[in-house]
């Protein structure tokens, strides 16, 4: 089944839903892969996280309500906003303008339609990658929770390696490392089934994990493999240009980048196996 069909399936329900509580393992279910995966994949093929889309579909809708002359806390509930203050405050954020506005002529909003992922081919510049099965690897290092959207967790992702470098634990993980290969990896482990994921910074080693270091088994997997000398912006034309049309759909591991370089070039592993025919895999 295409990709775009499962992801457009996704959308269907949020429309369907918007009024809801939304289920977002509802969508990655219907996307045919894991809460993690369905996020990144909806925020680079959308240009925002899908929380932010979210907003602006039921913002949309409300000026609706709002005009018809609905009370502010009313449609304030009807879109899953505990107060009218939220409301307002989410409102303002799409709009720029309160609620409280929109029934007077002249004022101007904005409206954000339902999205339709459709296949784009471009291939004008090409990719350097190698498609390489991996037996199962031991990681240990230092991990941080994280929930939502990645484009979200940026800056507690900086925060970490700053507390890890200036602490010396840094050094620390990248002395253990006795496995192929040697470099930092970081390994961006899903939660299957909900919002929640861990940010894992961590070396190939048979050592043991001491203090607060810990281990993590990444599974055996094929991986995409991927160059990035600063033009694949940590895999987005990957998920955006490359997988759509590669043959190979998302598999449900960890997201890894290997640092390779001084930090200035990296390796972007993508957990990847051959698209569905059917109920059948290739």
């Amino acid at each position: 089944m295409d990709w775009t069909y499962k992801m457009n399936l996704a959308i269907a329900y949020i429309e369907e839903n918007i009024t809801k509580k939304l289920n977002t393992e509802e969508m990655a279910k219907l996307a045919d892969c894991s809460v993690y995966h369905f996020q990144r994949i909806f925020a680079v093929m959308a240009g925002i996280p899908l929380s932010e889309y979210i907003r602006r579909r039921r913002m949309s809708l409300a000026v609706a309500d709002l005009k018809e002359g609905d009370r502010i806390v009313d449609v304030a509930l009807k879109y899953g906003y505990e107060s009218p203050t939220a409301f307002n405050r989410a409102f303002q954020s799409v709009h720029g303008v309160a609620p409280s506005l929109v029934k007077h002529d002249g004022v101007s909003v904005k409206s954000y339609s339902p999205l339709t992922f459709q296949m784009v081919v471009k291939g004008v510049e090409a990719f350097d990658f190698k498609i390489e099965k991996k037996e199962a690897f031991r990681v240990v290092g230092a991990s941080i929770e994280m929930t939502g959207d990645m484009a979200d967790m940026e800056e507690p992702m900086e925060q970490f390696w700053e507390v890890l470098t200036e602490s010396g634990t840094l050094d620390q993980i990248k002395g253990l490392a006795d496995g192929e290969p040697s470099q930092l990896l970081e390994v961006m482990i899903p939660d299957e089934n909900t919002e929640e994921w861990k940010y894992l910074l961590g070396v190939i080693t048979s050592k043991e994990a001491l203090g607060k270091l810990e281990e993590y088994t990444v599974g055996a997997y094929t991986w995409a493999m991927f160059r990035d000398e600063g033009q694949l912006t940590d895999g987005y034309r990957v998920l955006k240009e490359w997988l759509p049309t590669s043959g190979y759909e998302y598999d449900d591991g960890p997201d890894i980048n290997l640092h390779i370089k001084d930090y200035e070039e990296t390796e972007f592993w993508l957990p990847v196996r051959r698209k569905v025919n059917g109920d059948d895999r290739l």
